[in-house]
């Protein structure tokens, strides 16, 4: 029996002003029929204010309709093990990130947000030096920020990369803010707002973030799952007079309802099933995964 009705998945911008059309914020809703799949709402919000109470809307009108569904961000929700403890942070080490992000950063209702100051704060707690975060739109001088020649990651410092960004090579570093195939930005401007939906009085009894609040396993208690993708790992479905972007969230969203219908979908928040324990605390607490990657793409 699947695992959930509804399929919402989105992709993300750090754009700093309202934008639409290519490189903006797609949302792509796929809905269980008695008969059929079916994409019901394909919207591109111009701004991230704007998407965030979208998503919140669709959720709830779901959540009235008894159904479940199922929530897709493309961009990571954790950073490599260790990040909070070198921030001096104790305790939950997902949800200090999230608080840390959430109180550095200012995202305005016209997508105007101050991005990069954050990652400047942030690499100057962490290290003291323009590193690990690295990028920037244009040229400037930061005192820790560059816009690029970073120096490499060495022994003893924070990882470059998450383990489950390790299997799929074609994924980018959580510290990279600018550039081809960047997630900084969005991780940035992304957990705050994922932060805020998952706290918001219309669904927050019944929403859990993947695998932080459920660990390494599909929880039936979530009546709505927040969890991280990666629409790449499926190739975007062609729709005449939009843009990739919109293709992949419609993608994506039917691939998991097609993988659901034959039960194949719940076995893909465990995870790897191989990883030692201690590993997957690790996820659970602080690095997170990308829903349909095991030892390599099950999608």
């Amino acid at each position: 029996m699947p695992v959930f009705d509804a399929y919402l998945m989105v992709d993300w911008s750090a754009a700093n002003a309202p934008n639409r059309g290519k490189d903006s914020i797609w949302l792509g809703l796929t809905v269980r029929g008695r008969r059929d799949l079916r994409l019901t709402h394909l919207e591109n919000p111009a701004t991230r204010a704007n998407a965030t109470e979208r998503i919140i809307q669709l959720a709830a009108i779901n959540l009235h309709r008894g159904r479940r569904i199922l929530i897709g961000f493309d961009f990571p929700f954790g950073f490599p093990a260790g990040t909070a403890r070198a921030l001096g942070k104790r305790g939950l080490p997902w949800r200090n990130l999230w608080q840390e992000l959430d109180d550095r950063l200012v995202d305005h209702d016209d997508n105007r947000n101050n991005r990069f100051d954050v990652a400047e704060g942030l690499n100057a707690a962490l290290t003291g030096e323009p590193f690990p975060f690295w990028g920037l739109s244009r040229e400037e001088v930061r005192p820790f920020l560059v816009r690029r020649n970073r120096r490499p990651h060495g022994e003893g410092d924070l990882a470059e990369r998450r383990l489950c960004d390790i299997r799929i090579p074609s994924t980018q570093p959580v510290w990279k803010l600018a550039g081809a195939g960047s997630v900084g930005s969005q991780v940035i401007t992304g957990i705050p707002r994922v932060w805020q939906i998952r706290r918001d009085p219309r669904i927050a009894f019944d929403c859990h973030i993947w695998p932080f609040e459920t660990g390494l396993r599909c929880d039936d208690r979530a009546a709505i799952m927040l969890a991280e993708v990666y629409p790449s790992l499926v190739p975007p479905r062609p729709m005449k007079g939009r843009p990739k972007d919109a293709g992949q969230v419609a993608a994506i969203g039917r691939r998991y309802a097609e993988l659901d219908l034959v039960g194949a979908l719940a076995p893909l928040f465990e995870g790897d099933p191989a990883l030692p324990g201690q590993v997957k605390r690790q996820i659970e607490l602080e690095e997170a995964w990308i829903l349909g990657v095991q030892t390599e793409n099950a999608l």
